[in-house]
């Protein structure tokens, strides 16, 4: 073989069912073709695209990990003239978190996973035993070092070593899921990387999501100097490919320390790839997608998160109740994004308190989407509630106990159309609600997926003004009135709860950023409210254990990234 100076990548951002390896293995086969028919002479995959992300205690049976081992060995039967790079799950003596690279119809090498992240939603060291071998894959003129996800992050990782061997294209599969503000951060740490290998670097990411994670996609492709060259669409399926062109590497940078240790004595396994190469048809220019606004992304994140979730679990439909306040008002709009107005159902459930005000609110929105809508009265029912407990009550003045009994008889209705009608009730709470437990358990709680459970209050009003950029959905007067549950005549969340924009800096701060009372008065923040915030945050717990799965779109939301025990004094 002669000299190939140029190469045609396809980076394939695939959306994974956990679980579902032949349906997995399609799809993988699919795009293999697809990119081999554009050209594409190597293909690279995402982080255990095979088996889904994350498997968890799938990874167990053995039966399951006998599926993933076969339908392993179909894929590398039909890689061809294409090199191929995928995720894998790969049980020796171990477990290991697998990096598979393939070429015609054969084995080329395996890479195991470093680092395993043991922090937040992530439990690797539960199931993988970590990799201790860094190779480089040798074909023609290109050096190619491969490593996974957060072997990447770390500036002392494989891909330094293989840099040092004369790696020139580095590929990095992952399954990186979305948080606020990821993306920059991702791709500063990815363009530093790049700059200091002095190779290209190829970063395929996953995309949809699986129960309470969301992954973004906007696979990325890096210059030799660390520039982004091209980025895959963000939140949705997609095959970015390019032709990239070798150069003489850049000079490294010799005063950096880590360029002066000895690469003898960092034994790298070196693959070398022969055989008849596909072609690339004609070059493929970089095609760089936009990354899209902090407000965009949060919401494009909550739709994809609730239409993966209704989608692989097999549900028709889904069911919400229609307040006429904000939460409802814009977990509405994400449903309707995610799956079309004919499969999103509401229900209004007023009250003797509930004001005209926003029972009309409630309509117009479900007016604005073309939402069907169905009006079931609770006042009669509040009533006979209220005879049946009446001797048990005695004497006893209305207190929260009537206000919880509205939400409960609410969270009944819903979960019975739920049962009848086989639909997936959505619930509307939001995370500075369920902070301080200002919801009630088996009330607005009940339901089956948490769509706002990781948004604060503040970030509400922001989405739902940004949805409303383009046209009007929300009603406007939900934009403006005093946030309300309406379980008692005049009520304001206010009356119970700091102002919003104050505490929704206090929850950012103590739960995201685990910052101390002191630290957060010492930040300005007022001290009566961080002793009130505090208080309520820890004392309900117990209400978090028991809320419904959520959507994760914040460095540290409730659930698995955030464990307190539920009995203690802290």
């Amino acid at each position: 073989m002669g000299e190939m100076r140029e190469l045609t990548v396809a980076l394939v951002q695939m959306n994974s069912v956990v679980g579902d390896v032949g349906g997995n293995l399609a799809k993988m086969t699919s795009a293999l073709e697809f990119a081999r028919d554009g050209g594409a002479q190597l293909v690279v995959f995402p982080e255990m695209c095979l088996a889904g992300y994350p498997p968890e205690d799938l990874l167990f049976r053995s039966s399951f990990l006998s599926e993933l081992a076969d339908a392993n060995q179909d894929f590398i039967a039909k890689t061809q003239d294409v090199l191929a790079v995928w995720g894998y799950a790969y049980a020796e003596e171990a477990l290991y978190n697998t990096a598979v690279i393939a070429f015609q119809g054969t084995l080329v090498g395996q890479l195991h996973k470093h680092h395993l992240p043991n922090y937040g939603v992530f439990d690797e060291e539960r199931y993988f035993s970590p990799g201790d071998t860094t190779a480089i894959v040798r074909w023609d003129d290109w050096k190619l070092g491969v490593s996974i996800c957060e072997d990447l992050w770390y500036p002392d990782g494989p891909y330094l070593v293989q840099a040092r061997h004369g790696a020139n294209l580095l590929i990095n599969i992952s399954a990186s899921p979305f948080s606020r503000g990821k993306q920059q951060m991702r791709e500063q740490m990815m363009g530093t990387r790049a700059d200091d290998a002095a190779a290209y670097l190829l970063w395929t990411n996953m995309v949809g999501a699986q129960d309470e994670l969301v992954f973004d996609g906007q696979s990325t492709i890096f210059s030799p100097g660390g520039q982004v060259l091209a980025r895959a669409h963000a939140f949705e399926e997609d095959v970015l490919q390019v032709t990239l062109t070798r150069t003489p590497s850049q000079h490294r940078r010799w005063i950096d320390p880590r360029w002066r240790l000895n690469a003898a004595e960092e034994p790298v396994v070196q693959w070398v790839v022969t055989g008849n190469l596909g072609r690339a048809h004609s070059p493929q220019p970089p095609r760089l997608t936009a990354m899209v606004s902090d407000d965009e992304a949060l919401y494009r994140a909550l739709v994809l998160g609730v239409r993966d979730y209704v989608e692989k679990n097999r549900f028709s439909d889904v069911v919400i109740g229609l307040s006429g306040g904000i939460d409802s008002a814009l977990t509405a709009c994400i449903a309707v994004d995610a799956l079309g107005a004919g499969r999103v159902h509401g229900v209004l459930m007023p009250s003797s308190i509930t004001s005209h005000s926003s029972r009309k609110d409630a309509l117009d929105l479900a007016q604005n989407l073309g939402v069907e809508t169905r009006e079931l009265p609770i006042a009669d029912v509040m009533a006979e509630f209220m005879e049946v407990l009446r001797t048990s009550f005695g004497n006893r003045p209305i207190d929260l106990t009537e206000e919880n009994l509205q939400a409960r008889i609410r969270g009944t209705l819903l979960m019975a159309l739920s049962n009848k009608m086989g639909w997936l009730v959505l619930t509307t709470g939001n995370k500075s609600e369920l902070a301080t437990g200002y919801s009630t358990l088996y009330g607005d709680m009940a339901g089956g997926f948490a769509v706002l459970k990781d948004v604060l209050k503040v970030e509400v009003f922001r989405l739902s003004r940004w949805v409303n950029s383009a046209g009007e959905r929300i009603p406007h007067n939900v934009l403006i009135k005093p946030p309300s549950a309406e379980l008692r005549p005049d009520q304001k969340d206010e009356d119970s709860l700091p102002p919003y924009e104050i505490l929704d800096k206090i929850l950012a701060g103590y739960i995201e950023d685990d910052l101390t009372a002191d630290e957060l008065i010492r930040a300005g923040l007022p001290q009566d409210a961080v002793d009130l915030t505090l208080k309520l945050v820890n004392r309900n717990e117990y209400k978090r254990r028991q809320a419904p799965v959520g959507i994760k779109v914040t460095p540290r939301a409730f659930g698995r990234d955030r464990r307190m025990p539920i009995t203690g004094r802290f």
